[in-house]
């Protein structure tokens, strides 16, 4: 796996982060992060940076528990 590619897409999906953010929509961002997350959760394993990984698995998890349990 190219690392360009991963590094690019968490670019990418922090950016769309930002506007959603601004969009004021909480779904939208929600699942924005999660990808984000979920890409540089792959990016620490490309590393070996554990910490990397425990924080934005940890980060997709919570996000994914609002998106299914929770109403917005």
């Amino acid at each position: 796996m190219n690392e360009n590619i991963v590094e690019w897409t968490g670019y990418i999906a922090m950016v769309t982060l930002m506007v959603s953010f601004l969009m004021k929509d909480i779904k939208k961002l929600r699942i924005i992060n999660t990808f984000a997350c979920l890409m540089f959760v792959v990016y620490g394993f490309m590393l070996h940076s554990y910490p990397v990984i425990i924080s934005n698995a940890f980060i997709s998890l919570v996000n994914l528990y609002y998106l299914w349990f929770k109403k917005n």
